[in-house]
């Protein structure tokens, strides 16, 4: 089976589980990853939907900062 050829089975399997209402679709939260503004370390950082900018504290240096 050809990668198309998966890619179309897989989009119409989606139609038909979302035509039968038996999955359901929802929005989770987003993961942005981030860097320290005064050590530099990379941080991962959960938002709620719909928010651009998130408070945390550093998990090296434990700052207070807020995402961009």
């Amino acid at each position: 089976m050809s990668k198309q050829a998966m890619r179309e089975e897989a989009e119409r399997l989606v139609r038909e589980a979302l035509a039968r209402k038996t999955v359901t679709v929802k929005q989770g939260e987003t993961r942005i990853e981030t860097k320290c503004g005064k050590c530099g370390a990379p941080n991962r950082v959960k938002a709620a939907p719909g928010e651009t900018r998130v408070e945390f504290a550093c998990k090296d240096c434990g700052h207070k900062q807020k995402t961009m």
